[in-house]
């Protein structure tokens, strides 16, 4: 069931009227309604994985009450390692296990040897990575005593499954979410229209942005072979927009819908296309897994490494960033896309001083929309190995934009019609621009000041999700 589904705005006011106006007398039966819409929505991609879903649940909601009331070390160790043992490994062998088959199967070709590895047919189970990753932190938390575990599993199963984030996050924290799962919640209008212009402008994102600018970047990238380098940096830069239009956009939605339930989720994106650095650009893209690695991989190996000084940090910067680009997909060009990020971090934090000294030569304006072309330019090289289907195609990709062919002019099907979703583009980055000290872009209405003037807004966004509303795409961040 997409969020931009017909499926969904009919799931949504449903479950929205009887949260209100019939379970609103009992928090109980509030989150029992919770629970199960959040099961019936997930039973929409597909039912077979519900009991996945369940036991992952379970697992974590029991051992986390194991690892608070056991008294010995040991049994506290026990119970830790084996519900992220069993996490880990049920996350391995439906999103991993194909890959490291294959990869020492060609490892066993190098060196002479010929090796046939088994492979699973099996499907990916839709938000595997988002919602494992809540039960991980939720256990480690209390293992290293942060919070003490929810005796309540409904309370905690809401948690787990609330339907905004269960497919594509944020992925939230224990300490934020459920604490405003336990408490009784009355109905804020003020923070229902919030929720409905976020959701409205997230729709705007994926239904305007991203989805029209998926009909180039599929082509280009598809075709590779057939475009110039100059063409297929156009479509490097239609899938940087689309992939952020698709992830945000998403955000926005499930921000937006969990507020007209009376929840606030943790922030995702705070404008990353105007960072002026790459650790300024992870500060700000998917904060919600940035900050889940930060404090369970990356803060952990510091502690460990301390004695490494500046070295220590810089392997800890790289394994995180290499495990985050392992998370985002089983491919070697995932787990490339995230290494070149944590290379540009290391250097970043190498060069800090030197480059300081060299820009203050510079006039700061300058040296700002410098450092945000570069920082963007990166980015987008990166997002390359992202959107291709292996390694060998994005180096293809690559060679071919780094070659003569990129003074060439860019030619592709349908090259005209693409010059109104530019505009639209360069439309959705100035409102961006203007709104960014905001939440989202039009939390404060873009400074309209009148009723006509806030509603005309309004329509007109409506208005182009209805008109460039047919070509939908499904959220890139649910094959994750």
């Amino acid at each position: 069931m997409l969020f931009n589904s017909i499926e969904f705005f009919v799931f949504l006011p449903t479950v929205f009227l009887l949260y209100w106006f019939i379970f609103n007398k009992n928090i109980l039966n509030q989150n029992l309604l919770l629970l199960v819409s959040s099961y019936y929505f997930y039973a929409n991609w597909d039912y077979r994985f519900l009991f996945l879903l369940f036991f992952s649940t379970l697992l974590d909601y029991y051992s986390g009450n194991k690892i608070y009331r056991t008294k010995e070390k040991n049994k506290k160790r026990f119970w830790f390692w084996l519900s992220i043992g069993i996490n880990i490994g049920i996350l391995g062998v439906f999103k991993y296990f194909n890959f490291f088959s294959d990869s020492f199967e060609q490892l066993f070709k190098l060196i002479g040897f010929h090796a046939d590895f088994w492979t699973l047919q099996v499907v990916l189970p839709v938000g595997i990575s988002f919602y494992t990753f809540h039960g991980v932190s939720y256990v480690a938390d209390i293992y290293n005593e942060k919070i003490e575990p929810e005796k309540n599993f409904i309370n905690y199963s809401v948690f787990v499954s609330f339907f905004p984030l269960l497919v594509a996050g944020p992925i939230e924290r224990a300490t934020h979410l459920i604490p405003q799962v336990k408490v009784k919640r009355d109905f804020n209008y003020s923070m229902a229209i919030n929720g409905l212009k976020q959701i409205l402008w997230g729709l705007f994102k994926k239904i305007v942005i991203a989805d029209n600018c998926a009909i180039y970047a599929n082509e280009i990238f598809t075709n590779h072979s057939e475009y110039s380098g100059s063409t297929l940096l156009i479509g490097a830069l239609f899938f940087a927009f689309q992939i952020y239009g698709d992830f945000s956009g998403y955000t926005d939605i499930a921000l937006g819908v969990a507020r007209l339930f009376g929840f606030e989720l943790m922030r995702n994106f705070n404008y990353p296309y105007f960072s002026k650095s790459v650790t300024e650009f992870w500060r700000r893209w998917h904060i919600s897994l940035s900050t889940w690695f930060n404090d369970y991989i990356f803060t952990p190996l510091i502690i460990k490494w301390r004695d490494w000084n500046n070295l220590g940090i810089y392997f800890a910067l790289f394994i995180t960033f290499f495990l985050s680009g392992l998370w985002h997909g089983a491919g070697w060009n995932f787990i490339i896309y995230g290494s070149l990020h944590g290379i540009a971090l290391i250097f970043e934090l190498m060069t800090k001083k030197k480059r300081k000294k060299i820009l203050s030569k510079f006039p700061e304006r300058i040296v700002s929309i410098g450092a945000q072309f570069i920082t963007f330019l990166f980015v987008t090289f990166c997002f390359i190995f992202f959107r291709s289907t292996n390694f060998s195609e994005a180096i293809s990709i690559i060679s071919a934009i780094c070659s003569k062919e990129l003074i060439t002019l860019p030619l592709y099907p349908k090259m005209a019609y693409s010059y109104s979703v530019i505009i639209l583009v360069v439309l959705f980055l100035i409102i961006e621009w203007f709104g960014r000290k905001n939440n989202f872009a039009i939390e404060k209405d873009c400074g309209l000041k009148t009723r006509f003037t806030r509603y005309s807004l309004y329509y007109f966004i409506l208005f182009l999700i209805i008109y460039f509303g047919g070509n939908q795409e499904k959220f890139i961040y649910f094959q994750f």
